[in-house]
Formats: structure tokens, C-alpha cells, sequence
């Protein structure tokens, strides 16, 4: 078998493994040993063939490598909507139970229900935003 058919069968096994794993570095990988394809059918011996892919592959990942680091160091995403008020605290405007209730949420007023749904919550008492179900938010009496 020539060798420039071994390297495209290889580029085509570490492209497949790509698609499933989305990790990049089997691109990577593929990309190298396409080149390397290339060098094959040229006719060049199989030391020159590993080197090209051993310099290729080396170049690849060293090319990915600070964009990956950059992006491990990134804060975490701004959550927004409404998963942006848990962990929020609000102010009650209505006793909140286990059944009903509202509390006031930055400038907005919304139904509410307290999480642990043996409490009462007084009015003007302190609460944390636990979950936010539907237009309903979940509170908990800040201590």
C-alpha cells in the first residue's frame, strides 16, 4: 500500500473522531496528516513524511494553545432575563406563603411564594430570590 494512501486514511479517521469529540486537536491532527498526504505522493521518503507531520501537527497546536488559554480565563457568562434575579434580594409587599405573595424585585412587583412552604413572611421583611418558576418568584427570608 503507498504511503500517501496510509496518511489519508489516517486524515480521515482523526477528521471522523473530530466530528464526535469536538476537541480540535484531532483537526489538528487531520489537517497534518493531509499535508503529509501531500508530501507522500510527492514521493518524499517516510522520515521527511514524519516530519513534515510531526512540525505540522506541533505548529497547529501551538497556534491554538493561547486562544484556548484565553478562553478558560474568561469570566464566567453575564446570566440575564429572569435567571438574572436569582440570588437577588427583594423586598415584601404582601405576606408571602407557601401558596402566595408579592415582593418587589429591583423596580418590579411579582407573585411570590415562599420556598420553604411552612414560612409566612411578613411585609417589609428582607427575602433572597432562590428560584424564579413561570412569573413566580421562590423566597427565602434573608437572616
Amino acid at each position: 500500500m503507498d504511503p500517501w494512501i496510509v496518511w489519508l486514511i489516517l486524515a480521515a479517521v482523526l477528521g471522523a473522531a473530530e466530528i464526535f469529540t469536538l476537541t480540535a486537536a484531532l483537526g489538528l491532527l487531520s489537517v497534518a496528516a493531509l499535508l503529509t498526504t501531500v508530501v507522500a505522493a510527492v514521493g518524499l521518503p517516510p522520515a521527511i513524511q514524519l516530519a513534515v507531520f510531526v512540525i505540522a501537527s506541533t505548529a497547529g497546536l501551538a497556534g491554538v494553545r493561547p486562544i484556548a488559554l484565553r478562553h478558560i480565563k474568561q469570566p464566567p457568562p453575564r446570566r440575564f432575563g429572569v435567571s438574572a434575579l436569582v440570588g437577588k434580594s427583594a423586598y415584601v409587599t404582601r405576606e408571602v406563603t407557601g401558596r402566595d405573595g408579592r415582593v418587589r424585585i429591583g423596580g418590579e412587583e411579582w407573585s411570590a411564594r415562599a420556598y420553604d412552604e411552612t414560612l409566612v413572611i411578613p411585609p417589609g421583611a428582607t427575602v433572597d430570590v432562590i428560584e424564579i418558576e413561570g412569573a413566580t418568584a421562590l423566597v427565602y427570608p434573608r437572616e
